[in-house]
């Protein structure tokens, strides 16, 4: 049987309250403070140095605080150390604090017959180094007659980034998610994967 934390099926379901809920109660129940091993909820949205919208939550979005997996950028991590959920931040991010330089040695040129007949810029494809069991995402940057140019850089790198948020809630791991090294639920990690 799989165990499961209070909070996956609500508070009152396993719990009997008297008729009033104490005031302390409530209050320690809404004032967790982030911390190594809590799982936040915040919405967020990414835009560029000039303030030109990236990407934005459409709802919150769930992860590990602690370092857990690269799930969070670390300035952003360190931003949320110790706040609690209704916390508002921006942080502007370098390029190497966001998504790091961009490095010339992974654009590469490859023999076009290595891709398949329909690839097209754009596509992604999956790439190894050699001499590392890193797997990176290469991009299709140009086609030719006989190469296609792939770019294993992440679009954003080199670029400074700007991470505005809000905190929305602020709950303890489960053993689970600590285990794993990363948020499950809805808006955290799937669990359509093996562990």
């Amino acid at each position: 049987m799989k165990a499961s934390s209070p909070r996956e099926h609500g508070l009152v379901a396993f719990l009997s309250f008297p008729e009033e809920i104490p005031d302390n109660l409530t209050c320690r129940l809404n004032d967790m403070r982030i911390e190594k091993g809590t799982v936040v909820s915040l919405n967020y949205i990414l835009s560029d140095s000039t303030g030109e919208i990236l990407e934005k939550s459409n709802f919150p979005v769930s992860y590990l605080h602690g370092g857990y997996n690269d799930e969070m950028f670390p300035k952003v991590e360190e931003e949320l150390n110790h706040k609690e959920a209704g916390h508002r931040c921006l942080v502007v991010m370098e390029p190497e604090d966001a998504f790091g330089e961009y490095d010339s040695d992974l654009v590469r040129v490859e023999a076009r017959s290595r891709f398949p007949e329909d690839v097209v810029v754009g596509m992604k494809f999956e790439g190894g180094e050699e001499e590392s069991d890193n797997v990176r995402i290469y991009t299709v940057t140009d086609i030719a007659e006989d190469k296609v140019v792939v770019d294993g850089n992440h679009p954003l790198a080199g670029q400074s980034v700007r991470f505005e948020c809000e905190v929305t809630d602020v709950r303890p791991a489960t053993a689970e998610e600590l285990a794993h090294g990363h948020a499950h639920g809805p808006h955290g990690h799937g669990h359509g994967h093996e562990h």
